[in-house]
């Protein structure tokens, strides 16, 4: 089983804007139950062209139309890119991003914790991932 998490670079710092991330961290589940184990596949560049990596987007506000083709084209990317996943760990995710995860058959688990370490969060929410 694959997951995702948004982080913000290879210090797989979680990133709580699914559709703004720089990267996403790709992780495979092994075992079952309390014996879940989580490990590091790849890193992979977010790759959504209409993004400012310069700047903290992490905040964002997505307010384009949801009929927005271009819009939804960028969202698009991120699909394909995750496409081989079963979860993406998000704070929070457009509709777009929502819609575009659904179309990809990739599920949303939501994390409303404290912690910034996306390897911490995998263990948070492990009860989540089901075969």
């Amino acid at each position: 089983m694959k997951i995702a998490i948004p982080v913000k670079d290879d210090s797989l710092t979680f990133f709580g804007n699914a559709g703004h991330t720089p990267k996403f961290a790709i992780f495979t589940m092994q075992g079952g139950g309390m014996f879940k184990s989580f490990t590091l596949d790849e890193i992979k560049n977010n790759p959504r062209t209409d993004l400012d990596h310069d700047h903290d987007d992490e905040n964002h506000v997505c307010d384009h139309d949801h009929d927005d083709a271009e819009h939804i084209a960028q969202h698009d990317k991120m699909g394909v890119v995750l496409d081989e996943c079963d979860y993406i760990v998000v704070n929070r995710a457009c509709k777009n991003t929502a819609n575009t995860m659904k179309n990809h058959g990739v599920s949303i688990v939501k994390y409303t914790g404290n912690s910034h370490d996306a390897n911490a969060i995998l263990k948070e929410v492990a009860g989540n991932f089901t075969l």
